[in-house]
């Protein structure tokens, strides 16, 4: 298909600014935030050999370790580089949009959306691909899609040592009041859900039982803050593990929602 409509800060963030590639493994936060997907993931998909759409599945971290376990995915996205990379993961790759998708209609067990919502600033345009993703469902077939947390970039910056600059405390305030990150500086623009709007959404958008998850837990920002301010890696580290056990032992918590750094909701659709 044609290239997608894709705000240009976007574009350029994801094609030159940052290799996604490598996010969710060169950093602790990273590999935590990639464990716990997978556990939270592994809890709720059906068996392999089930059909698996990505849906702004980049690079395909994700899809690598779906196709390993045995899953036939297909990964859509609309950074032409990342699917130069996803080509090398087994799963099949094409250009698309969350909001326009070419699969036929209920021709997929699984959709993953776990990147498209926080990249759709407009409640208008997530809710088309949330519709998206349910036509192309089967009936009883699951969704997981992934939010940034509300307060992250609150809990970011104070482990980056930044927060006490009057000019981040204008850049995040703004952040917390609009929930919008215009993508002027460091990270794309961005929308900021809380764990509600986020099960709302997918609530709204005709899908059953939506439960939210915190991804990384209240201990995320301990990890960030240890590794940029000694330089080490503490990927393979008792704090790792301490905050990895933190994430898991918060799970029954839903005052627990707003420590994580992202959000992810499961629901299926109607059978």
């Amino acid at each position: 298909m044609t290239s997608p409509e894709l705000a240009p800060e976007i574009v350029r963030f994801y094609s030159e600014t940052i290799d996604e590639a490598d996010r969710l493994t060169t950093t602790a936060d990273g590999r935590l935030e990639m464990v716990r997907t997978q556990e939270l993931l592994r809890r709720h998909l059906p068996a392999p050999t089930a059909r698996i759409l990505d849906v702004g599945g980049g690079p395909g971290a994700h899809a690598r370790w779906l196709v390993e376990d045995g899953y036939t995915v297909h990964l859509v996205d609309p950074i032409p580089r990342h699917l130069e990379q996803a080509k090398q993961t087994g799963a099949t790759a094409e250009l698309g949009d969350a909001r326009r998708l070419t699969a036929e209609d209920a021709s997929y067990d699984v959709v993953l959306l776990l990147g498209p919502l926080y990249h759709l600033i407009d409640r208008a345009d997530r809710d088309r691909a949330l519709a998206e993703a349910l036509r192309v469902l089967r009936p009883g077939g699951l969704l997981a899609a992934a939010g940034i947390n509300r307060y992250a970039s609150l809990f970011e910056h104070s482990a980056f040592a930044h927060l006490h600059k009057p000019s981040l405390q204008k850049s995040i305030g703004s952040i917390l009041a609009s929930q919008v990150h215009d993508g002027k500086k460091a990270f794309t623009a961005a929308y900021f859900h809380s764990g509600e709007q986020l099960r709302d959404e997918v609530d709204a958008a005709g899908f059953t039982a939506p439960e939210v998850y915190g991804v990384e837990g209240p201990a995320w920002s301990m990890l960030a803050a240890a590794e940029r301010t000694t330089g080490g890696d503490f990927r393979d580290t008792p704090l790792f593990e301490s905050a990895l056990v933190a994430a898991r032992m918060a799970e029954p918590y839903p005052e627990l929602l707003a420590a994580s750094s992202h959000l992810l909701v499961v629901a299926r659709r109607p059978a």
